[in-house]
């Protein structure tokens, strides 16, 4: 007995009918591309056309041979990097400073939006909002020059003050014991306004009639912050804790680098001073490499960890 069988469809059609469809979406939305172009053009000249170069993190990098005539060396630069002892100082100092950015500094700005949110008078909060905002916009070099003129022991205002009180100036820039509050100082001052300009963003698009609600309840206005504002922003929360933790090792190099002495080394040195001063002062470029492929890997496995845990408990995360 002969089975008759049911013709498949054309998937040649399909395809075709599928890519008249996005062509017709793009030329109906064109503006809106050619918006994302720019963006798209910076990723991939400065994102991910440089990957290629991760290639040299298993040679032995000749600048005059180029990456087709360097030697190669596999896991070579790699076993050193995890076999120095200063690889334990770099991960040491590098995850206690990140601790204080996740501890201290990330729930600031949201303290502070919510703070704004309750600010009625405009011409107050406008007022409070380009102050705070202003630090952004100057560079590491001026707010570490400002925070210079303050603490240095040879004049500074803060040292001449304690002195003044009869108390023992205080070497907050050469000291290990003060580094790492220097540091966050430093980034509460320059970043802490800035940051809230996301949360604010998410507050003023929470429906307003919840608050009505809570106040026909009898809520006054810490319970409406805490029992409508922050768990309508709980999605906007998770998401840049998600994008902070994916950047657990990258801290940054000028900001660091500025605070680097070698009286202070030893808490200050991280990976991101350590692979200019092996890679542009020594001329290690396949170990700065080797060192910038791990940063970027263990960034990698954070962030798709987080964005994982974060969906099973039942939030959004970032993809």
């Amino acid at each position: 007995m002969k089975v008759s069988s049911v013709p498949a469809p054309n998937m040649k059609m399909k395809k075709n009918k599928r890519t008249t469809e996005s062509l017709l979406r793009m030329q109906k939305h064109k503006l809106l591309y050619l918006m994302v172009l720019p963006g798209l053009v910076y990723f991939i000249i400065f994102k991910y056309f440089p990957m290629g170069g991760l290639v040299i993190a298993f040679q032995d990098y000749q600048a005059f041979q180029g990456i087709t005539g360097s030697p190669w060396v596999g896991m070579k630069h790699f076993i050193r990097l995890f076999t120095e002892p200063t690889f334990f100082m770099l991960l040491r100092n590098t995850l206690v400073l990140f601790a204080l950015n996740i501890v201290i500094f990330f729930p600031l700005p949201i303290i502070l939006a919510l703070m704004l949110n309750e600010v009625r008078k405009m011409f107050f909060k406008n007022i409070i909002q380009t102050i705070i905002y202003i630090p952004h916009f100057m560079s590491w070099v001026i707010i570490v020059s400002i925070s210079y003129v303050f603490l240095t022991v040879d004049g500074g205002v803060l040292n001449e003050m304690i002195a003044a009180l009869g108390g023992e100036k205080i070497s907050f820039l050469t000291s290990p014991q003060w580094l790492r509050t220097v540091y966050i100082g430093q980034v509460i001052w320059k970043e802490l306004g800035w940051s809230t300009i996301i949360y604010l963003s998410a507050i003023t698009v929470v429906d307003t009639q919840l608050y009505e609600a809570a106040e026909m309840d009898g809520a006054g206005r810490l319970r409406k912050t805490w029992h409508v504002t922050l768990p309508a922003i709980r999605p906007v929360i998770i998401t840049l804790l998600i994008l902070k933790i994916g950047s657990t090792l990258d801290l940054g190099f000028e900001h660091m680098y500025l605070l680097l002495n070698s009286l202070n080394r030893e808490v200050a040195e991280i990976f991101d001073t350590y692979i200019y001063t092996a890679g542009l002062k020594n001329g290690q470029l396949s170990f700065s490499t080797t060192v910038g492929l791990f940063k970027g890997v263990v960034g990698l496995i954070l962030i798709m960890g987080s964005n994982r845990l974060a969906k099973k408990f039942g939030e959004d995360g970032v993809y």
